[in-house]
């Protein structure tokens, strides 16, 4: 059975087989989620949220998952590498910690040279 996920905040969709790993929807959809273990649950780099409502479009997690996240589940956060897909759903990739600090940076700049024109 085919299965829609949508990548937020990119707005991008994809069909794909139901048990494709959120990671491997998003590599055919041309979405980038860092890894460095390539799938391996081994360096968390691809944790993803998906709400609450829709947690049910996900298979259970994973005994690594347990591991590697804890309560960090309880709010949604899932391993990109380790979930699979049941349902339709809405995965929301978190901004790359560097690119967010970048991003405020220039933001402040420009916040700056606003105030002085």
């Amino acid at each position: 059975m085919q299965e829609v996920i949508t990548f937020l905040p990119m707005n991008k969709s994809i069909k794909v087989q139901s048990g494709t790993t959120i990671l491997q929807a998003a590599r055919r959809a041309g979405v980038q989620i860092s890894t460095r273990c390539d799938g391996k649950a081994a360096c968390l780099m691809c944790k993803v949220k998906v709400g609450q409502d829709e947690l049910h479009a996900l298979l259970p997690p994973t005994d690594a998952e347990k591991r590697k996240l804890g309560l960090l589940l309880e709010d949604g956060t899932r391993l990109s590498c380790q979930a699979k897909v049941c349902g339709q759903l809405s995965v929301h990739i978190p901004e790359d910690p560097l690119k967010a600090a970048i991003r405020k940076q220039l933001e402040r700049q420009q916040q700056d040279e606003d105030w002085f024109l």
